[in-house]
């Protein structure tokens, strides 16, 4: 496969910092991850050959195949290698494979760290899968489960662990796998025998995510996780999701364009003992995670909050933002404990968009519901203000990430020249002063911005 370099544009800089950057600097950055997920793959090849892992032969095979597919139909090579989970086990597998050799281990057993480099056999089993590609491949099975990702989960009967041998017999929609002397039908579109896919939400005509509720790698933390769905809750799941649609297509149009460019997979979460559970983790660039949303505009809300995060941490694979971390917390306004620099970054650059978000929906709503979407504005507008001042005091972002910082902040200043209710604005600096007494109460001693 053709390797490429990490680079964003210069346009695409300065609309991210002021905010926003639609679909088109969305699109940059999924290209941009895509990219790393495919040198991340390429370096586990090699590291697994120079060290000698055992299952070295199956990730080189498999990367061949990943080639060829990719001479003919490269969109099938950039489906899988796009997909979240696919990045989050290529950036883990690397990181143990290159940790023992920085550690002067051995290869261990194959499946050393947890993360086996054979495991890119499922990959190109998707791909041939997608482009219609008939072929045999060797890949390790754990448990009688092998995990196609962004297609579903194969069940087989009997258990088999160990390497086994696949044979992807294509049948113009999905395609059967020969394993051994059992057979699993892979449809795309529905559960089977031996068979459970990852269901597909649409959210518009021609707009889908993919509901991931099977892959091991699709979130980090695998206590938060939710299992397998009931086909009620997915129902709840899709209501939810035409509906959040519908807000953001109407009324919050680039949070839609960059939400469409950049997002393909809702991860289902347990909820909190107290509220909505929701994040992106920079392992898994296109999944948002979160709890069953209670309704759609609360989902638009929360598109509009983790596509900033999104985005952001996209962005920090190509540009670094902050300086290397030198011990010294601050102050958020929308969290109970001290932070980081790169963590007050992301928050205020999160919690911009958030305020964007309820700046837009002062007009839509009415009664009690427009009084909070005004005190949710001026709240989080002035949050992440006092952010932007802190972290350009802070002689802790590079020159880049003061030209960045610098642009969010011209774009809340703009923000803090809008009109609010003088009721809504008194309510919301209660709320912020409730938040700090509390945040001095659980943090006695640290007095700073």
């Amino acid at each position: 496969m053709k390797l490429p370099s990490l680079k964003v544009s210069g346009k695409a800089f300065t609309e991210l910092a002021a905010g926003g950057g639609g679909a088109e600097a969305a699109g940059e950055l999924r290209a941009l991850q895509r990219d790393k997920t495919m040198l991340l793959v390429r370096g586990i090849v090699d590291e697994a050959r120079t060290t000698g892992h055992p299952h070295a032969d199956l990730a080189v095979h498999a990367y061949d195949l990943l080639s060829e597919v990719e001479s003919r139909t490269a969109d099938a090579v950039v489906g899988v290698l796009g997909y979240p989970a696919v990045g989050a086990w290529a950036w883990r597998t690397y990181l143990a494979l290159t940790e023992r050799t920085a550690a002067g281990d051995g290869p261990g057993g194959p499946n050393a760290g947890g993360h086996d480099p054979g495991r890119l056999g499922a990959m190109a089993v998707v791909a041939a899968i997608r482009s219609q590609t008939a072929c045999r491949v060797r890949l390790p099975v754990t448990g009688g489960r092998l995990m196609l990702p962004s297609l579903g989960e194969a069940v087989l009967p009997r258990g088999p662990d160990g390497v086994v041998d696949v044979a992807v017999r294509p049948d113009g929609i999905g395609a059967e796998l020969g394993v051994g002397r059992f057979a699993v039908r892979v449809d795309p579109s529905c559960d089977g025998t031996g068979w459970r896919v990852l269901h597909r939400l649409p959210a518009a005509p021609g707009i889908g995510m993919i509901l991931d509720d099977l892959d091991p790698y699709r979130w980090p933390e695998a206590h938060e996780l939710e299992g397998r769905l009931t086909a009620g809750r997915r129902r709840t799941w899709r209501s939810r999701l035409v509906e959040a649609w519908r807000i953001l297509t109407a009324d919050h149009w680039t949070v839609a364009e960059e939400v469409a460019s950049a997002i393909s997979v809702l991860t289902p979460l347990r909820p909190r003992a107290f509220g909505d559970n929701s994040g992106t983790a920079q392992e898994t660039f296109g999944a948002v995670a979160l709890s069953e949303p209670g309704n759609g505009l609360g989902l638009g809300a929360t598109f509009a909050h983790e596509i900033q995060h999104t985005k952001l941490t996209a962005l920090t694979d190509a540009v670094a933002l902050t300086l290397p971390d030198d011990g010294r917390r601050h102050y958020a306004p929308w969290r109970p404990d001290p932070r980081p620099v790169y963590g007050l970054l992301q928050g205020a650059y999160a919690f911009m968009g958030v305020a964007d978000f309820w700046r837009c929906r002062r007009g839509m709503e009415r009664g009690a519901a427009a009084f909070r979407a005004q005190v949710e504005f001026a709240r989080w507008r002035e949050g992440a203000y006092l952010v932007t001042c802190t972290l350009l005091e802070s002689e802790s972002l590079t020159e880049a990430g003061v030209e960045f910082v610098t642009g969010m902040r011209r774009t809340l200043e703009a923000m803090l020249l809008e009109p609010v209710d003088l009721a809504a604005a008194g309510q919301a600096h209660r709320e912020a002063g409730w938040h700090r007494d509390a945040w001095n109460r659980r943090n006695p001693g640290r007095t700073g911005p």
